[in-house]
């Protein structure tokens, strides 16, 4: 009886448990077919992201070195509070008019540290009230599979649950609702996944 209670609750188990797939690569090139560096790519299986909190392997931190924002794109997930070092010889006064995010954080200087908590999914687009050229984002996500691409446009995600998923592409420049394109994905059981896709940039 035992045994019998054992496979069943293994079988059972082996239902409830979605099949990972292989790792989803995507590129993203624009319409000269030219890589797109910094596109934000995320992707909600259908059958939902896995419970808990979600975390990234890279800081929550947009740093002000060189006047610039670095990273220029920094994905979060929602409620991560990001910190803004200053490592400029100058002071810096950062802000955002973006409706996921409006804040400002006054002058400070260097070797200084702010933070600003982030607790809406979106785009958030960063100046420096002193520095005009200065310009970041911070793309809030509530997904885990959420990636930037790289200098080659490329992105890998791995983790991925197998089946039907809404892959979304983002980025400051992509011609769009929300400078963001939608599209259908099916993720097999077996197998990697690649895919390119081509943007329309401004």
């Amino acid at each position: 009886m035992l045994r019998i209670a054992s496979l069943a609750f293994a079988a059972l188990v082996a239902t409830a448990t979605p099949a990972m797939a292989g790792p989803v690569g995507i590129r993203i090139i624009d319409s000269h077919g030219r890589p797109v560096v910094d596109a934000v790519v995320t992707l909600h299986p259908a059958a939902g992201v896995p419970a808990g909190p979600i975390r990234f392997p890279w800081a929550a931190s947009m740093t002000q070195k060189d006047i610039a924002f670095t990273p220029g794109t920094l994905i979060v997930p929602v409620g991560a509070t990001v910190s803004f070092p200053n490592e400029d010889k100058v002071r810096h006064h950062v802000y955002s008019f973006s409706k996921p995010a409006r804040f400002e954080i006054k002058l400070y200087g260097r070797d200084q540290t702010r933070s600003y908590t982030f607790r809406t999914p979106g785009a958030v687009a960063l100046g420096c009230n002193i520095h005009d050229r200065m310009q970041g984002f911070i793309k809030v996500v509530d997904t885990p599979f959420a990636a930037a691409t790289n200098a080659a446009g490329q992105v890998r995600i791995d983790g991925v649950a197998a089946g039907a998923a809404r892959l979304t592409v983002w980025h400051p420049r992509l011609k769009g609702r929300d400078n963001e394109a939608g599209f259908a994905l099916d993720v097999p059981a077996n197998g990697a996944v690649a895919k390119q896709i081509k943007l329309v940039m401004r």
